[in-house]
């Protein structure tokens, strides 16, 4: 424990020694007792072995930095009497300042600075936990409605798969990672974030200006092309706005600590904790539930980690999107080439899964769908978790679904490829006599569903 002393201590650690006797100056003119290391380490043992009131730490220091010190003097909390930390840089980004304060800093002073601005910051008696503790302006009590008696509609803001790839090849489709908006019933309801969900954000941002806006964001998966572009979602910082993010928890992390992880540094300047907007992140525990007036069904499906499709009832009809799904039948099949009860019991619990997902998609008016390959890419790429064209349409008419959007296109497919995947596909629904329509989703596309009078 630190003992008791009429005179306050303070360590300043910063590798410039013209800088340290500078604030030596100062502060001993104000009646501390000071100490000094000119480095990181050294700083940390001597605040562990004399328990400072106070500690001055220089940013970016060789060896060890400000942030690691912050870090390493927070963790010693329980352990030792927790000092009052001011972290001094030449840095004036915002980034630095937010992280500074995030990893365990009070206060953020920007060289050069006045010895007496200084010290007014050490004997003032707000610290971390008071500056922590501050809370972010409550949300609105309401939010911008939309009409109710406009009929749904659907518009893709990313349909890529695995990685973006924007270019001269990707300019009919586009080339943002999976995205997709749903207005129905008075709700904004976005499928995954993926890049594509940047644009959707700058479009949400310019149409409602200064109304409070409540999207409700639905995640498939973690997987990086569902949530990579939440970062860069324009709405999420509107302290006005409250976004709501549901879905499962992944197999090593909840599902707040994966959309967080990907914010923190060195990854990202700007936490999640830190965004202005109201962000709640809800895991599910059922496999059905209501936003609004709009019901949603999910069901888990094949592809690795923790993945689902979900499904949504609107008034104008239903609405299923599985944007990362392998027929189970299929993989197994390509499994094992041997004839054996084994391999027989395998298949027909193959065929009951993929039999679970055509009930899913029973009569669905609109089915977005995993349909990365062609048959030849296929074979080198089963268990992948991914979708064959040829089987997706065999899904797609035993399922009865009225519309079907090839998506999820590959990275390596540009505008001719994805073009002649969706002839095919036409070509195989009239080959079996059948009169589904089959479009390649693409960025910019809306489909209005109407229902039937």
């Amino acid at each position: 424990m630190r003992q008791s002393r009429l005179m306050k201590t303070v360590l300043v650690i910063d590798d410039d020694a013209d800088f340290r006797k500078q604030l030596s100056q100062w502060l001993a003119g104000a009646g501390w007792h000071v100490l000094e290391a000119s480095e990181g380490k050294g700083g940390i043992q001597l605040a562990i072995q004399f328990q400072p009131d106070a500690v001055i730490c220089n940013l970016r220091m060789p060896g060890c930095n400000g942030f690691q010190v912050c870090r390493s003097i927070r963790e010693q909390a329980g352990a030792i009497e927790q000092p009052k930390i001011v972290i001094t840089a030449g840095s004036v980004y915002a980034a630095d300042r937010r992280e500074a304060i995030e990893v365990g800093a009070d206060e953020y002073l920007v060289k050069p600075f006045k010895g007496e601005e200084l010290v007014r910051i050490l004997e003032s008696r707000q610290g971390r936990r008071a500056t922590a503790a501050a809370a972010r302006p409550p949300p609105p009590k309401t939010h911008a409605r939309l009409p109710v008696d406009q009929p749904p509609r659907i518009k893709f803001w990313g349909v890529r798969g695995s990685i973006p790839t924007p270019g001269p090849n990707t300019v009919q489709y586009g080339g943002n990672t999976s995205c997709v908006e749903v207005r129905a019933d008075g709700e904004i309801i976005i499928l995954d974030a993926g890049s594509g969900i940047r644009p959707l954000g700058l479009a949400l941002a310019q149409e409602f200006k200064d109304q409070p806006i409540n999207p409700t964001v639905l995640i498939t998966h973690t997987h990086w092309d569902h949530i990579q572009g939440f970062p860069f979602f324009v709405p999420a910082y509107n302290p006005q706005n409250r976004v709501r993010i549901l879905g499962y928890e992944g197999a090593r992390k909840g599902l707040y600590s994966t959309l967080t992880s990907q914010m923190e540094s060195p990854y990202f300047p700007v936490s999640m904790q830190l965004m202005p907007g109201n962000i709640d992140v809800t895991e599910l525990r059922e496999h059905e539930f209501s936003i609004g007036k709009v019901r949603v069904e999910t069901a888990f499906v094949n592809h690795p980690g923790v993945c689902v499709g979900y499904r949504l009832f609107t008034s104008g009809g239903s609405i299923a999107y599985l944007p990362d799904n392998e027929p189970f039948q299929r993989m197994r099949l390509h499994a094992s080439g041997q004839q054996s009860s084994d391999h027989l019991e395998a298949l027909k619990y193959a065929s009951d899964q993929d039999q679970k997902v055509i009930e899913f998609l029973k009569e669905a008016d609109v089915l977005i769908i995993d349909s990365q390959y062609d048959d030849a890419e296929y074979q080198s790429h089963v268990g992948w978790g991914h979708g064959c064209v040829d089987d997706i349409i065999a899904l797609a008419l035993f399922a009865k679904v009225k519309q079907l959007f090839l998506f999820h296109h590959d990275p390596d497919h540009d505008d001719a490829q994805v073009s002649k995947m969706l002839d095919w596909a036409r070509q195989l629904v009239a080959f079996y006599g059948e009169t589904l329509s089959v479009e390649a989703a693409r960025e910019g596309l809306e489909y209005v569903l109407r229902p039937a009078l």
